[in-house]
């Protein structure tokens, strides 16, 4: 599944029925512009949109999946805009390395190789809606929205916690387009994020954590601990009760941050393992967000 990250806006590929005879020829459309990617896709609600490539083309190659329509998005220029209150599903992770979110590009920086995050989209990440996505812990602590666009429907603005559904599952229709991410007002300036793996570089998290520090306290959000992202709301509402972050503090948090995540065991890690890494995590980030 290569680094979490994905280049399909519409369904996972994971989601559809592999398909068995890879004589099929695959049909080709490049998509000129907003307007005419979402007339393909309500046209052909099963086209699979390919932006970088860094999964799909993996499970092609690997003759895991060949789609029947696969759609280019590489000239629609309305993906790729990044502002103070919208990052489009374009943009790429190299991009995002140097925006203005602290936490958001640290974590672009640990998103594959320099050529994967060259290619890679947070749009991809948001529509394969892996639970080690590495962009997804930093849109549930900003409480970020998903934007989603049809051509029957129009626009639709969908908050973080009802779009993503369970693992690699989301709420998108199948003639919709995610177009962009919304940036709430007054989002923190104190922001970490962080992560762990079986390896230094290129790495799939075993888990990570955003924790954000601003007016209304400590927000702290976790990646590959649950089905989807998650915040720590019960850690939340302990450490900001708080009127001084003393190691005793930190501990009882970190303690309240392990029994809150929902891990499991798999090929990466234990449920063991993925609870104690989550809360030294979020214990790290904490301290960090206070220097």
């Amino acid at each position: 599944m290569g680094v979490g990250v994905s280049t399909s806006y519409g369904r996972s590929y994971s989601d559809r029925a592999f398909a068995t005879d890879y004589r099929m020829p695959m049909e080709f459309t490049a998509a000129a512009n907003l307007d005419e990617l979402l007339d393909v896709k309500a046209q052909q609600p099963d086209a699979q949109l390919l932006a970088g490539g860094t999964d799909l083309m993996v499970a092609v190659n690997l003759a895991h999946h060949r789609p029947e329509q696969i759609v280019s998005l590489g000239r629609v220029e309305e993906l790729k805009d990044v502002g103070s209150a919208r990052i489009g599903a374009g943009t790429t992770w190299a991009r995002l390395e140097q925006c203005q979110y602290t936490a958001l590009a640290q974590a672009a920086r640990t998103v594959g190789s320099p050529q994967i995050r060259a290619a890679g989209t947070i749009g991809g990440n948001i529509g394969t809606a892996s639970p080690a996505g590495d962009g997804l812990p930093w849109i549930a602590a900003a409480d970020a929205e998903i934007i989603v666009e049809s051509k029957e429907r129009g626009e639709r603005i969908v908050p973080w916690r009802e779009f993503f559904t369970g693992v690699k599952r989301t709420s998108l229709a199948s003639d919709e387009v995610i177009t962009g991410v919304t940036i709430p007002d007054n989002l923190p300036d104190a922001q970490e994020f962080a992560k762990v793996g079986t390896r230094n570089a290129m790495v799939i998290a075993t888990v990570s954590c955003v924790v954000m520090r601003g007016d209304d306290g400590f927000r702290v959000a976790l990646g590959s601990v649950a089905p989807t992202p998650m915040r720590a709301t019960r850690a939340e509402e302990m450490i900001n009760a708080e009127s001084t972050i003393s190691d005793a503090v930190l501990e009882e948090f970190g303690r309240i941050v392990q029994d809150e995540v929902q891990p499991i065991t798999d090929h990466r890690s234990t449920e063991a393992y993925r609870r104690h890494a989550a809360g030294v995590l979020a214990r790290r980030l904490v301290k960090r967000t206070l220097q």
